[in-house]
């Protein structure tokens, strides 16, 4: 058999330079670097921690909740012009108020931004097919996120107490705005199986919860802020 000579050239073989750490090499600048991620995390969670101490000793079922004139149901979404399975279940819960007794009117409060995207309008069809009078249900017709919708409730429809129905992930933030924009609220969860929506939900809020700060703290005025509506006054009266 004949025997291969490799080249010289090719014995040589130059391993790369062995990439340098990314961790601090000192023991002081490692312990900054950890100070420095504690420090984040804890503001990260700092605007969920407020939303849950606001709403703690606030929440209820539909059972046990006080009874307030007003329910806010918020928007969730339309599929097809029809409420989505989650905005359905707030609804739901809000009907089941209703005839408990436990509220004279449902303020529905939602998107309307373009002619064919109606929140309000396809919420109160839901609410009169389970039978809450027509007359009973008030359209906030500019509730384009939860505290445009706490704001409106309190300025525009002169709300001062209310029972905010809206999914568990959610209904803490709810109670927290709603209590920097002025209103005395108790919130009912809306409790749902929990799926791929819901763990999506319940990630959003981390986010979301921080919007909320904010808004909490600089009390911007909604996106319409408009002039006083009667429409919730005028259905209590009609409630006797």
């Amino acid at each position: 058999m004949r025997r291969v000579r490799v080249p010289a050239r090719l014995k040589r073989v130059t391993l790369p330079a062995r990439p340098s750490t990314l961790l601090p090499r000192t023991r002081r600048a490692r312990r900054r670097t950890v100070q420095a991620v504690m420090l984040g995390t804890v503001l990260a969670l700092a605007p969920a921690t407020w939303t849950h101490a606001v709403a703690d000793g606030r929440l209820r079922t539909t059972a046990d909740v006080p009874a307030r004139d007003v329910a806010v149901v918020f928007g969730a979404g339309l599929w097809k012009g029809r409420p989505t399975p989650y905005l359905a279940h707030r609804l739901d819960t809000a009907a089941e108020l209703y005839r408990a007794g436990k509220v004279k009117v449902v303020l529905v409060t939602g998107d309307n931004s373009r002619v064919e995207y109606d929140e309000p309008d396809a919420m109160r069809a839901y609410l009169t097919e389970r039978g809450v009078p027509d007359g009973r249900i008030v359209s906030d017709y500019a509730g384009f996120d939860t505290w445009d919708s706490c704001v409106r409730a309190k300025k525009i429809f002169g709300v001062d107490r209310a029972v905010l129905v809206t999914q568990d992930f959610h209904i803490k933030r709810a109670v927290a705005l709603c209590a920097a924009a002025g209103i005395d609220s108790y919130g009912v969860k809306v409790v749902e199986p929990h799926d791929s929506v819901f763990y999506y939900g319940g990630v959003r809020e981390l986010v979301a919860a921080g919007k909320a700060a904010m808004d909490a703290a600089l009390r911007p005025d909604p996106h319409f802020l408009g002039e006083r509506e009667e429409g919730v006054t005028e259905a209590l009266a009609s409630a006797g």
